[in-house]
């Protein structure tokens, strides 16, 4: 048996190991505390770059979302303003029969001609005052509306919608009518029929696309939950294997330690040789 003071190897060994030991610690103890198994590049650098991919995918994902999200609180905002006109002009359609009937006189026809033109201008106001933001939605602009509702560029990730609705009074034909007269109530039946047919077309066009835009959101909705599973499988931290590496790790640190210790005892013993 020889003993060595100057080269003690079996010192250099437990150094390195409990070197290792403690940094395998620390790492266990920095993944516990973040939730995520690549903390940063160093630690899984083929992971981390598809992660981050994902992270850059799954953002755009959740924000093409609430792209859709909002296309659809503009078109119920238009519907809204579309459901109001439609009630009104059941309305004017009820005062126009009851004005054709001979069970009221000229007076009292006066009298339901007030409230009809009340509400054919409460109409055309509804149709120039219902807007999203700065955008007039029933006053038939024709205006080209891109909605974004993809991750990515390209033409698949948009859908357009062109603004034609024009619901004023003068473009449904109702304006300047009037049920004073027997004979002009009967005649504003076909008018306001008329209008009602442009209001339901104008609905069904807006109640098409927010069916539309619905299965975008849901389909977006999906595509983001597997896309936050697929990320999470790579990065987040598996609990209890990192806890069961710690205590591992720190057992070997507490072995380290005390084989450090015991390597200087040896070298210690060449004094008593001495």
């Amino acid at each position: 048996m020889s003993f060595r003071v100057s080269a003690n190897t079996v010192s250099l060994a437990a150094q390195r190991y409990l070197s290792h030991a403690q940094r395998e610690v620390e790492r266990s103890q920095v993944a516990l505390a973040s939730g995520r198994r690549v903390v940063n590049a160093g630690d899984d650098a083929a992971g981390f770059a598809i992660s981050e991919s994902l992270r850059g995918q799954l953002s755009g994902t959740r924000q093409a979302k609430f792209n859709a999200e909002n296309a659809v609180s503009l078109i119920q905002t238009a519907e809204g303003g579309l459901n109001e006109q439609n009630n009104i002009l059941v309305r004017l359609r009820e005062l126009a029969v009851y004005s054709a009937s001979d069970t009221i006189g000229d007076e009292e026809r006066e009298f339901l001609d007030k409230e009809y033109q009340a509400l054919t201008q409460e109409l055309d106001r509804i149709a120039k005052t219902t807007n999203f933001g700065n955008k007039k939605l029933l006053t038939g602009t024709g205006e080209e509306f891109q909605f974004h509702v993809g991750a990515y560029k390209g033409p698949e990730n948009t859908i357009a919608f062109k603004l034609d609705a024009d619901t004023t009074s003068s473009n449904l034909g109702v304006d300047g009518l009037s049920i004073q007269d027997q004979d002009e109530s009967l005649d504003n039946l076909e008018y306001i029929d008329t209008a009602l047919q442009q209001v339901a077309g104008a609905r069904a066009t807006f109640g098409a696309m927010q069916s539309r835009f619905q299965h975008v959101i849901d389909h977006l909705g999906v595509q983001a939950d597997n896309l936050d599973l697929a990320r999470s499988n790579i990065v987040d931290v598996d609990v209890a294997k990192e806890v069961s590496n710690m205590v591992q790790n720190q057992i070997l640190q507490e072995a380290g330690i005390a084989v450090l210790a015991q390597a200087k005892q040896d070298a210690k013993r060449v004094v008593t040789l001495i």
